[in-house]
């Protein structure tokens, strides 16, 4: 028999193909697929979720979150064998025994001493302490070493400390708990509605694991399961959010939601300073800084919260992550539709807010009719020849914005639109040049970020009760936005290749509809530039998640069919 072939067990018919480099291909169609999912989904992250096969990976972070979550190296390795259609590479079990083991020779506990604010960091293998002693970001992270096994930790540096010790591969166990936080009755209720079986899925794996980021499409519900932890945790929340806009919608859904009131309910924005149990804020306001002091991040981190909500928490930007690595005390909860960052930084979301605690592929509630079904259609224009030659001779460095700013885009908005007359339509992009110059045109209203949150609040407002039906928007409208019957977005440039910008925008318009009718989502691409190049680039991760983009000429548009 050739070297690396498998003879194929006729009693193996599992769902799941185990490679070698880690990947994990589970058949959707098959009859044990659900419990395959449910088996690998503590260790494995789900990279994609097209129509027949599901694509997940085996990496470090996952095994060891799963062992903070209480699994084994043996219920893993279980899973994988009893779920796999052929057997699995000797090769990767071993490496997964090998990498969970790594976990818990590093311990971070609670001291029992008097002196305030120190954790003790513990190891049972001497050389490992030894080894990341060394280290030089690791050793001013720590204090004083009282014996051969155990070196002080500041409470401050409880998340640096983490952070660091997963980059050098030796992950520690965090069992320094958290503080319990100033106690304060939040109750949902449901009298007129309850949580859907996958948000009550989600808070339950929230709650259980302590910490940790919920991923849910967009249109599915995270405030909901926000909400629902908040009732769990019946203490003082810190709510953080992308916009002011945002932040009311949050208020609004939680006053609906839940038995607070409104005096119980503060924002803290550029227009308003409140703190009060519940405080919403945002998270432009808390980095903002003067004289090198993030004077409003001080002041709120000063109270005692027992919950600390991050809405679209892939966005944080940088002094956040600073934040959030001095919270470790208080449970944490990351909400979002997709954890892409172009930056790769989403290990460190895991690391300082918790390991995924609940993952849904968007297919699979769109299946269950909690958010619509969508239909891509990319439309690609072609550039007049003088428009191709300026393109040409142009900076590489303005190619982009001019190719996305193509003339012939606005004539296809123009059809568009017309085509779908009577439906809430979003026209969304990046430049706000071409975007007045189509508000214009469509005699629309704009929203940028130049318009006052009282104006959008009462533009969005008019949106959703069917006053105005046309939209023209920027990326201010790509995040935490809810418009319930928007049913068309119509593309026209975007932030160069991000996913996850693509990712919301197509959100935008996946809320379900009273009638069951299908979202369309139209991105505008001009071919042979390098527009056509990010727009593939972006549309990457909602074809992981199982759209398809159906592609056509503008010139053929009249005769495309609807779904």
């Amino acid at each position: 028999m050739p070297a690396g072939r498998h003879t194929v067990d006729p009693t193996m018919n599992g769902p799941l193909i185990v490679q070698s480099d880690k990947t994990l291909l589970l058949e959707v169609d098959h009859p044990d697929a659900e419990a395959a999912r449910r088996a690998v989904a503590p260790f494995a992250e789900l990279e994609r979720a097209p129509e027949h096969v599901h694509t997940y990976r085996v990496t470090p972070l996952g095994l060891w979150n799963a062992r903070a979550a209480g699994h084994d190296a043996e219920q893993v390795v279980d899973a994988l064998v009893r779920h796999s259609r052929y057997p699995v590479p000797n090769s990767l079990l071993l490496d997964v025994a090998e990498t969970m083991d790594r976990f818990g020779r590093l311990t971070l506990e609670k001291d029992d001493s008097t002196e305030p604010g120190r954790l003790l960091l513990r190891t049972t293998d001497r050389a490992v302490l030894e080894e990341i002693l060394r280290h030089k970001k690791i050793k001013p992270l720590t204090g004083e070493r009282l014996d051969p096994d155990t070196v002080v930790v500041h409470s401050s540096e409880r998340g640096h400390l983490k952070q660091e010790l997963i980059k050098v591969g030796w992950p520690a166990e965090d069992l320094a708990g958290y503080v319990d936080g100033e106690k304060h009755p939040i109750d949902l209720r449901q009298d007129d509605w309850s949580l859907r079986p996958y948000q009550q899925q989600a808070v339950d794996g929230f709650w259980d694991g302590g910490s940790g980021v919920v991923v849910l499409p967009c249109g599915a519900g995270k405030t909901l399961v926000g909400a629902g932890a908040m009732a769990r945790s019946a203490t003082t929340t810190l709510i953080l959010v992308t916009n002011t806009v945002s932040a009311r919608q949050w208020r609004d859904e939680l006053l609906a939601r839940t038995s607070l009131t409104e005096d119980e309910i503060g924002e803290y924005s550029g227009s308003r300073k409140e703190i009060r149990p519940v405080t919403i804020a945002t998270y432009q306001v808390l980095t903002t800084r003067r004289g090198g002091v993030y004077k409003h991040l001080d002041l709120l981190d000063a109270r005692d919260w027992g919950l600390i909500v991050y809405d679209e928490v892939h966005l944080l930007p940088a002094p956040i992550f600073r934040m959030t690595a001095d919270l470790q005390a208080r449970r944490r909860l990351g909400l979002t539709a997709t954890l892409v960052r172009e930056d790769g930084r989403e290990s460190e979301v895991f690391t300082l807010i918790g390991p995924k605690r609940y993952d849904a592929p968007w297919k699979d509630i769109e299946a269950q009719g909690y958010i619509a079904p969508a239909d891509c259609v990319e439309v690609r224009v072609t550039l007049s020849d003088s428009m191709r030659m300026a393109y040409a001779v142009a900076e590489p460095d303005e190619r982009y914005r001019f190719a996305s700013c193509a003339p012939a885009k606005d004539r296809v908005v123009d059809q568009l639109v017309e085509r779908h007359r009577g439906q809430q339509t979003l026209v969304i992009g990046q430049y706000l040049d071409q975007l007045r110059t189509l508000a214009e045109r469509l005699d629309a209203p704009l929203i940028t970020g130049e318009t006052t949150v009282a104006e959008r609040q009462k533009l969005f407002a008019a949106f959703r009760t069917g006053e105005i039906q046309l939209l023209v928007v920027s990326k201010v409208a790509n995040f935490s936005i809810d418009l319930p019957e928007a049913s068309v977005a119509i593309q026209v440039s975007g932030t160069f290749g991000s996913r996850q910008e693509e990712a919301q925008r197509l959100g935008r318009v996946l809320r379900p509809k009273g009638d069951g009718r299908t979202a369309h989502f139209y991105t505008i691409v001009a071919r042979d530039t390098v527009d056509a190049e990010f727009a593939a680039h972006r549309q990457r991760f909602l074809t992981e998640q199982g759209y398809a983009y159906r592609i056509v000429d503008a010139e053929d548009l009249g005769t495309l069919e609807l779904v």
